[in-house]
């Protein structure tokens, strides 16, 4: 039987394809992976509440606290490092402990329009009525017989500045009072409403989530 020569290969005729094709896979699954992971640790310094902040509120760099969170398209919604001025900004609105300080809450000057005033509610307060939160109040015109009109909203929309509890000889027997920022325009309404014996309630807006 007469042998045949062994013929000489073609430089890469071992090469099978599949190999490259499971190569290439591979290499796009690493990539992938490589992607959601750099992608996952872009976080953003964004500032926060330390605790709440109401209307009128002056806040610098210092009464605030810096958290690392991904918001990506987000990002121009929120205040950032590179945005606070150095003599602060001054709340629009009231914002919650822990909350992320939006940009349409905050402008850069002091809110000339809006001032404190106490009122004394009629009726207890609701547990929810505490510094930081928003309230509308309510009033109740008394009648000529010492009866009550028709409610209506007295002030909307009004920031708690802090709860007064009874002092003196009113302790035990006294309500607790409620300090306020109001609009400037809507003092003389409050005060006309007090002097003349109305019905007057703080009701909460901002009801917190049960847990």
């Amino acid at each position: 039987m007469v042998s045949r020569p062994n013929r000489a290969r073609r430089p890469g005729a071992w090469f099978d394809p599949r190999l490259l094709i499971g190569l290439v896979l591979v290499l796009g699954a690493v990539g992938g992976v490589s992607a959601v992971v750099a992608g996952s640790d872009r976080t953003t310094a964004v500032y926060a509440a330390r605790g709440a902040l109401i209307v009128g509120d002056r806040v610098t760099a210092a009464d605030l606290e810096l958290s690392q969170v991904r918001l990506d398209g987000a990002l121009p919604l929120y205040v950032t490092p590179e945005r606070m001025p150095a003599d602060g900004l001054v709340l629009a609105r009231t914002v919650a402990a822990g909350e992320l300080i939006p940009v349409s809450a905050v402008g850069a000057s002091a809110e000339a329009g809006v001032t404190t005033v106490v009122v004394e509610p009629t009726d207890a307060l609701a547990q929810a009525v505490a510094p930081g939160a928003v309230v509308d109040v309510w009033s109740s015109p008394q009648t000529e017989r010492g009866a009550f009109g028709p409610p209506a909203v007295l002030v909307g929309q009004a920031g708690v500045v802090r709860v007064l509890e009874p002092g003196g000889l009113s302790v035990g027997a006294g309500r607790r009072s409620v300090e306020l920022r109001v609009p400037r325009e809507a003092v003389a309404a409050v005060l006309t409403a007090i002097a003349n014996g109305a019905a007057i309630a703080v009701v909460p807006v901002n009801q917190p989530l049960g847990g």
